[in-house]
């Protein structure tokens, strides 16, 4: 059998996406199984504001920290907040507010007590147990972002995905157009179901084993049933499927049947586009084309017809092993889903909670823990996967959305895993991530990101040189209008912090100790924001005076912005991944993307080997 030259699967998907690239605007209970034609950004944080996880009171978790059951401290309840109230309500110094689940967290609370570790006695709370701050809140911003990528072109639309759609109020998306897909079976030895087989004689499994795949895919199929050998029936086939957007053919393509696949579209006055494909099962793949109509030729073998029409057009699914980083503490007694992001052959969890809907759409799989086990750390796990892993590189460590446009405009292929900085240097260490993004400031030298390398005796990666992020503070009043004035009037302000560990904390306490502020005497050091959004929308919403986050939310929410300091949001990278064409698209686009961050003159250079 004769080949024309063999074409890579790239080359091959290229020529597909020709053909089935067309798009159309559907509401988003008919997307359902349709692949996105966009990009989704969300216009607003998912929650919109800081809320309540449990019934409970808010409270200052300062005030709770010597409670126990034998002795509990007793606080002046001053409110109640249900959901979708706004109160004017501030939490002070012995006070309380009863709050109930997905309620806003009032002005001055850093915490919820579950109403279950509470006694109400007239207008008092006794609270028998203490709680961190920020326990119990789930703050704006922390599942979506406002301007966050929340779907990338090309995602299948699962329920999970519709929820996320729905969470940013979404009504409408551009999808993939439905495809129709005409299957005919070829082969004098297959016979159709129902009847009975003679010697020689099988029945027609690919029919339906690709009717019921595509049905699954959300597309719609027209089966034309069995050609014999027959170069005319053949024919009669093909011209009888032109009504549909794409002819697949099983079992056309073997030895001396794959001529007559190919003359049949050369007769029909079609153009032979691909003729064998660097892919094993599939070399002898033929794809053609009659009247701008595609004609797939796929192998007969059933497992080898599924598998190469699910590298071209579909999905892939099934269950791996992987190793469990960090420590989890499951619900002992209940059997327990947890959703996971793999980075090559580790499992992360995702910890954002039953109510963050993109607990799901992030996750690669999920592990089943069994009722019995309290704890998963550090051992090997099974995934059931929700999707197909894809070639892609794994960048892990700290979120910024100049890595979305980077990999926007590079088209890489790429499993983005927000952890932090450090989780991100680590991850790198143990070969786990191709890339971390990292800003880690080193409060003796002043220095980023270098002395955290070699504290951590990280050997088998290089630093890229990043961008610089302008960090600020953000506010509203109109008496702060320079650092000078916030140095001046910071035991004024109610200030909004970010978490500890976090490069923002970092920089603020950095802030204090230069101009020798005490934080203690701070009002609001210790209510942490997770997230830069957070900060802003606390701000904006007037719950803080001031904050500390970067530039474009300031402009997002129409805040003043009083710089402080550039960061360096730089890149390390593992070695063995260099050689990598997504890693080395990933440098490169960096180096010339449209990113809203000061670039340094060596951007996209390695700077530490």
């Amino acid at each position: 059998m004769r080949y024309l030259k063999l074409k890579s699967v790239d080359e091959v998907k290229s020529i597909i996406r020709e053909f089935i690239n067309k798009v159309e605007e559907v509401d988003i209970l008919n997307a359902l199984n349709r692949v996105l034609a966009e990009d989704i950004f969300s216009n607003i944080d998912v929650p919109p504001f800081d809320r309540a996880k449990m019934d409970g009171y808010a409270v200052r978790a300062e005030d709770t920290y010597k409670a126990d059951e034998d002795s509990p401290v007793e606080l002046k309840v001053v409110g109640e907040l249900r959901a979708g109230e706004v109160k004017d309500i501030e939490v002070k110094e012995g006070e309380a507010v009863e709050i109930a689940t997905g309620a806003v967290i009032p002005k001055g609370a850093n915490a919820v007590v579950m109403v279950e570790y509470t006694e109400r006695v007239g207008d008092k709370v006794r609270i028998y147990k203490p709680v961190a701050p920020m326990e119990n809140i789930q703050f704006a911003g922390s599942d979506i972002m406002v301007g966050e990528l929340v779907l990338r072109k090309g995602t299948l639309l699962t329920p999970r995905e519709i929820g996320v759609l729905a969470a940013i109020g979404k009504e409408r998306v551009k999808v993939n157009k439905k495809l129709k897909f005409a299957i005919i079976s070829t082969g004098n030895e297959l016979k159709p179901l129902g009847e009975k087989l003679e010697i020689g004689e099988i029945y027609d499994i690919n029919t339906y084993t690709l009717a019921s795949y595509i049905k699954s895919l959300g597309h719609d199929y027209k089966i034309l049933g069995i050609a014999k050998d027959d170069k005319e029936e053949l024919k009669a086939k093909i011209m009888e499927g032109l009504d549909c957007d794409i002819i697949l053919l099983s079992g056309g393509t073997s030895a001396g049947v794959g001529d007559l696949t190919e003359s049949s579209i050369l007769e029909l006055g079609g153009e032979i586009l691909v003729h064998g494909i660097k892919l094993k099962p599939g070399k002898p793949t033929i794809i053609g084309k009659i009247k701008e109509k595609l004609i797939v030729g796929l192998p007969g073998y059933p497992t080898s017809c599924l598998t190469v029409f699910d590298i071209l057009f579909g999905l892939n699914k099934n269950k791996v092993k992987a190793r469990f980083r960090g420590r989890y503490i499951s619900s002992k007694g209940r059997t327990e889903i947890l959703p996971v992001i793999l980075a090559k052959d580790s499992a992360y969890p995702i910890v954002k909670g039953s109510g963050a809907i993109t607990s799901l759409s992030e996750a690669d799989g999920y592990i089943v823990i069994d009722e019995n086990k309290e704890i998963v750390e550090d051992e090997e796990v099974y995934i059931y996967l929700l999707g197909s892993l894809e070639d892609r590189i794994n960048i892990i460590g700290s979120h910024c959305i100049g890595i979305d446009i980077i990999l926007k405009e590079g088209d890489i292929k790429a499993k983005t895993i927000n952890v932090g900085s450090l989780g991100g240097l680590l991850a790198v260490k143990r070969g786990e991530a191709d890339i971390a993004g990292i800003h880690l400031l080193d409060e003796k030298s002043g220095e980023y990101n270098i002395p955290f390398i070699k504290k951590y005796d990280v050997k088998n990666a290089v630093l890229v040189r990043g961008y610089l992020r302008e960090q600020g503070f953000v506010t509203k009043r109109e008496d702060i209008n320079s650092l000078e004035d916030i140095i001046n009037k910071i035991y004024e302000l109610n200030i909004i912090n970010r978490n500890k560990g976090s490069g923002t904390r970092i920089l603020f306490d950095k802030f204090l100790r230069d101009n020798k502020i005490d934080a203690k005497k701070i009002k609001g050091y210790n209510i942490e924001a997770k997230t830069h959004s957070a900060v802003a929308t606390a701000v904006a919403m007037g719950k803080a005076d001031i904050g500390l986050c970067i530039k474009p939310l300031a402009e997002k929410y129409n805040l003043k912005f009083i710089p402080l300091a550039y960061e360096h949001y730089d890149f390390l990278i593992k070695k063995d991944s260099l050689k990598n064409e997504e890693v080395k698209r990933f440098i490169e686009t960096l180096k010339k993307a449209k990113i809203p961050f000061k670039k340094p003159k060596d951007c996209g250079e390695i700077i530490l080997i």
